[in-house]
């Protein structure tokens, strides 16, 4: 079994491709931190005594990621998970404020760079017959909130994305998951906020975050499932957030 993680550096990718690996997986990991990378792969391997297949590349960058996919030897490409984990949110403010790098690189990201990743996996998964796509969205894809306009906007898309591909891997039996996180304590909120990170301490003060291995125990879980059941869409939030906007703090 080979389980493909995107955004594997940290956070829920990293989780992620732990626990799988922890279950016996083979894993592609992903990333733009070659040096943090290698030395997950090297931690896989000693780890849980699974091979580690390790490619450094930037999503959002198409020819990288048909380079990179195209190098993938043939006894790893029978890839049965993939999971397009490689996403961020950058800014926070109103529209008329908003800064157009911070959106292209929201655009590209999680919108482009899922895209390149599977078109590049899901003619692999098709051929070899079997696969299972695993999106990771957010909350933020099912509503939006006062100054996550962009942000809002490509979780969206990644929601559209999940039902299309639905539809379109129907006749070939793969499977396709939408996983839409709530309040997750990772990396995310220092990016967001641009390396201040008391800022983004204060996004989860008075409450208790999910953790990236909440995330990473109900994607492995939705990928374990029988061959005759699809887990379509799931929304994980913690127990002391409603929605996008409403949390008890103490």
């Amino acid at each position: 079994m080979i389980a493909l993680i995107t955004g594997a550096t940290a956070g829920i990718g990293k989780a992620t491709a732990e626990l799988f690996a922890k279950n016996g997986y083979n894993i592609i990991i992903t990333g733009r931190r070659k040096e943090r990378l290698d030395e997950f792969s090297t931690h896989l391997k000693t780890t849980y005594k699974v091979d580690v297949l390790s490619l450094s590349f930037d999503v959002r960058k198409l020819t990288e990621v048909e380079t990179a996919i195209a190098s993938i030897p043939s006894d790893w490409k029978k890839i049965n998970v993939l999971v397009n984990n490689a996403g961020l949110a950058v800014g926070l403010g109103p529209i008329q404020e908003g800064i157009v790098d911070d959106w292209e690189r929201m655009i590209d990201t999680n919108i482009k760079g899922l895209l390149y990743i599977t078109r590049t996996i899901a003619p692999i998964m098709i051929e070899n017959g079997y696969g299972h796509i695993v999106n990771i969205g957010s909350i933020a894809g099912k509503e939006v909130y006062a100054n996550g306009n962009v942000y809002c906007a490509t979780k969206h898309a990644v929601d559209a994305l999940n039902k299309a591909m639905r539809i379109d891997m129907l006749p070939h039996g793969i499977k396709v998951t939408g996983i839409h996180p709530g309040m997750v304590e990772t990396e995310f909120s220092i990016v967001r906020y641009k390396g201040d990170e008391e800022r983004a301490k204060n996004v989860y003060k008075g409450l208790q975050p999910l953790t990236a291995e909440d995330i990473a125990e109900t994607i492995y879980w939705a990928a374990s499932r029988p061959a005759h059941v699809n887990i379509s869409d799931v929304i994980i939030t913690p127990t002391v957030q409603a929605n996008a906007t409403n949390t008890i703090r103490k």
